[in-house]
């Protein structure tokens, strides 16, 4: 029997129309604008100005903090300024404007396609150059990927958990990722381990993804302590607490993080980036991104650099269709709709959806009927029609009490309410809120 998580959960139509579409490599763009805030934690701080000429891979900004990420060119040019633009969450947000002269990448790059599989670097030295090419978790979250690696003393790892799954409808970055670069995947996973200093490694893929998890698998018995775990299909099993539920039958409390039950969690793209990062000395500036959806002439999967224009990726696959209602940042569960498509790429964009009118419009919300099903979905356990009225209401004391932060914003709720009310949206407005005031706590103690 497949294993899956023990709480919750829905199955959304898949929708996968790029699945099986070879990773093309876009073409890199005539202006790039790289947002300095592309994790989360503290926005990256610029150690260029303007007037800069910069190649791929340079350090154009610096971690901000502990919590932060290093940033770095995914073109060559010279830097016009340093402003603001509007990103895919509709704010605007801080970010170095480059205009694009040729493509020339720093020296120090392995461009090469031979796989190199040993790694000689102690787990610090790995530590250090995962934090030095900028990485973050791939799976939307965008964590600082050594802040991960890196767990407190009085925690103990005792294995790394690999997020394959990619439950989100519509997106196949990930699936077509692990086709075409399993073996590169499984030394970065093999890194991984070595840096947290642990002995056993899971990956967990959805079993409608058959070919990749027979190619997993055969890769994987060529490296010591990598398991492949077949996964049932049930959405959102890509969240960080479900996955490791689904694999090693653990619950993560409230409040706690998954270190907590032994387990650090990557995405199969952070392993991708981990091998190039330690064994070809490249940073992150460009990822597998998927551009599709229903209307879209040809759904496909771009390996795009950092800062290109989400426009030019959607040219790329034949236009905007006529009947282009909205365009989503990410997957329909937990994606956000774009308020233009000149939007920069970052290092968190793993798909742009683009819905045609009917999908797009939503259906008129009416009263709660109290038939309980969006308790029933929420893989949290939480209240999702209670923490929706005491949103409404601005009760965010009673909003903290009741775990609003326990919220993965997965979408579950609201996907499975009978009366479409915009369940997802108050929760989401009621965490950001409780957390704003958590921190005004934490910042007077």
């Amino acid at each position: 029997m497949l294993k899956t998580f023990s709480i919750g959960g829905v199955h959304p139509h898949e929708n996968k129309f790029s699945a099986h579409q070879s990773i093309i490599t876009a073409a890199v763009p005539e202006k790039a604008v790289i947002l300095l805030g592309q994790h989360i934690g503290a926005p990256a701080k610029p150690v260029v100005a303007k007037g800069d000429v910069v190649k791929v891979g340079t350090l154009i900004a610096e971690a901000g903090g502990f919590v932060s990420a290093a940033v770095h060119s995914s073109v060559s040019g010279k830097v016009t300024k340093i402003d603001s633009i509007v990103d895919a969450s509709g704010y605007a947000k801080p970010a170095i404007f480059i205009d694009v002269d040729g493509d020339e990448w720093e020296e120090n790059i392995d461009r090469t396609p031979d796989l190199i599989k040993d790694c000689s670097l102690s787990s610090e030295e790995i530590v250090k150059k995962i934090a030095s090419a900028g990485i973050v978790g791939l799976g939307g979250a965008c964590f600082p990927t050594q802040v991960k690696l890196t767990p407190p003393p009085t925690a103990k790892a005792e294995c790394i958990i690999i997020n394959a799954v990619e439950c989100e409808p519509y997106l196949t970055a990930d699936h077509q990722l692990m086709l075409e670069h399993a073996e590169e995947i499984m030394v970065g996973v093999n890194i991984l381990m070595k840096a947290v200093k642990v002995n056993k490694a899971f990956i967990g893929i959805e079993n409608n993804k058959p070919d990749a998890i027979e190619l997993m698998k055969k890769v994987a018995s060529g490296y010591a302590g990598i398991t492949v775990v077949p996964l049932k299909v049930q959405y959102p099993q890509g969240g960080e607490k479900q996955l490791i539920d689904a694999v090693m039958s653990r619950q993560v409390a409230s409040g706690a993080l998954p270190i907590s039950v032994g387990a650090v969690v990557q995405n199969v793209g952070t392993a991708f980036a981990v091998y190039e990062a330690v064994q070809k000395n490249k940073p992150l500036f460009e990822r597998v991104i998927t551009i599709t959806g229903k209307s879209v002439k040809q759904p496909s999967n771009f390996m795009a650099r950092i800062g290109t224009p989400m426009k030019q990726l959607i040219e790329a696959c034949g236009g905007l269709p006529e009947d282009t209602g909205k365009i989503i940042s990410g997957g329909p569960m937990m994606g956000k709709a774009l308020v233009n498509t000149d939007v920069p790429t970052a290092k968190g964009s793993s798909g742009i959806l683009i819905m045609n009118i009917k999908e797009a419009k939503r259906g008129e919300a009416k009263s709660c009927i109290r038939c309980g099903k969006c308790v029933g979905a929420c893989p949290m356990g939480l209240e999702p029609y209670l923490l929706s009225v005491l949103a409404e209401n601005g009760d965010f004391e009673r909003m903290e009490r009741e775990h609003i932060m326990d919220c993965i914003e997965c979408g579950s709720c609201q996907f499975t309410c009978p009366a479409r009310l915009p369940l997802l949206d108050y929760c989401r407005l009621g965490k950001a809120k409780v957390g704003a005031m958590i921190r005004s706590r934490q910042a007077k103690n």
